[in-house]
């Protein structure tokens, strides 16, 4: 099959980005033609595919997708494709991975009312609505029970053209036999790197986008701990975002000696295994894979339950989740008592169980099935004359 797979922006150390990327490569491993249409890819490519970089711009960033839109669709015209496989939402998608949250959801919670007479709110909704809306045929791979509920909630009736498909977690994740020993090892490089005591708490957030991550959230908790245990507490931001608003923040609240901005790493394990809790307040996000890894890592979770992935957390027992509404105050205390908590052991063991259980892998061998479903199933009826042809 020719597929042709459509993302705006491609960099190493993005989820959405890292989900492309698995699918592409189970595409190209079953012997399929890929193209890939994008504006931005910074790293390595991937082999056996063409790579083409859509050559618009636009003040805007929602008149840049909609240049991007047409160009490709243009393109697909002349160079037609037996499915297309998009990683953002826009028209003219046979197959929509749900790498993000529903965006009706977050204007409605996130947004004040002013902000749905803007030029962007309308562009952003047509483009939901042109995946998810009644006249849509577009099938939709989705990540989470969260997207499920939010997106049948604002789309009645696109039920049927949702399909679940597991996470996509590198097994090299998962804590090793001797996770023990690593973490002993991991723990005095981290501290030996940052010049940390050894009795340093390191709470640790990793992923890109700071503010829908709730980086902001992250900084207040780490100030409104208690003296004793704030003075012993460490921030560590990984990810690869514009780190400066934040740190004004963390200026602002009086704990620059406590916050390290890291940038973006390749050396994610070693942080899953050497810190003392992973911090994810994200205001909403559709999956949160960094909960999956650091539960199967071992490393105790704090996230919010508007991450798509935290019931992960809460089935594995591997730490703790905030309920709606948020609460600054309840993250807050959470976060000390999580600090000091004797059930950090149990937090630890039952999240390498859970990692060693359950099917948090086969995400791409699934989602490259679904896409070869429905692209035969296409085939067939534009073979028995049911749709028009491409």
């Amino acid at each position: 099959m020719k597929l042709c797979f459509l993302i705006y922006s491609w960099f190493p150390y993005g989820g959405q980005q890292r989900d492309f990327l698995r699918v592409v490569d189970e595409s190209v491993r079953r012997g399929h033609t890929v193209h890939i249409y994008a504006m931005k890819w910074q790293g390595e490519r991937p082999e056996g595919v063409t790579i083409t970089m859509v050559p618009v711009t636009a003040i805007s960033r929602h008149g840049l997708y909609q240049r991007f839109t047409k160009w490709v669709q243009e393109a697909i015209e002349a160079d037609p494709v037996d499915a297309v496989i998009g990683f953002n939402k826009m028209p003219g998608l046979d197959i929509y991975f749900a790498a993000d949250p529903c965006f009706a959801e977050k204007a409605l919670n996130q947004r004040g009312l002013y902000y749905r007479f803007m030029p962007r709110y309308k562009h952003f909704a047509e483009y939901e609505h042109a995946v998810f809306g009644t006249a849509s045929k577009t099938q939709v791979l989705i990540l989470s029970p969260l997207q499920r509920l939010q997106f049948s909630k604002h789309y009645p009736g696109c039920e049927a053209r949702m399909h679940d498909i597991p996470p996509g977690i590198s097994p090299d994740r998962r804590a090793p036999d001797n996770a023990a020993e690593i973490r002993v090892g991991f723990r005095k490089e981290i501290r030996n790197e940052f010049s940390l005591h050894e009795q340093q708490y390191v709470v640790v957030q990793i992923g890109s986008g700071f503010v829908i991550k709730g980086v902001d959230r992250s900084l207040r908790a780490i100030a409104a701990l208690p003296a004793e245990i704030r003075d012993r507490a460490t921030y560590i931001l990984v990810g690869q975002d514009k780190p400066h608003r934040f740190q004004r923040l963390a200026a602002k609240l009086g704990i620059t000696r406590n916050c390290i901005f890291a940038g973006g790493r390749d050396d994610i394990p070693r942080f899953l295994l050497g810190a003392d809790l992973l911090l994810h307040p994200a205001y909403s996000e559709s999956a949160g894979y960094v909960l999956l890894e650091a539960t199967i890592a071992g490393l105790p979770v704090l996230t919010t339950d508007t991450c798509g992935y935290a019931f992960h957390v809460e089935t594995a027992g591997s730490g703790q989740v905030c309920t709606s509404p948020f609460a600054q105050s309840d993250l807050n205390q959470r976060l000390a008592r999580m600090l000091t908590s004797e059930q950090a052991s149990q937090w630890r063991a039952n999240g390498v169980k859970y990692g060693q259980e359950a099917d948090l892998y086969s995400m791409p061998e699934t989602a490259v099935d679904l896409i070869e479903k429905f692209t035969v199933s296409e085939m067939r009826e534009v073979a028995s004359g049911s749709v028009l042809a491409r």
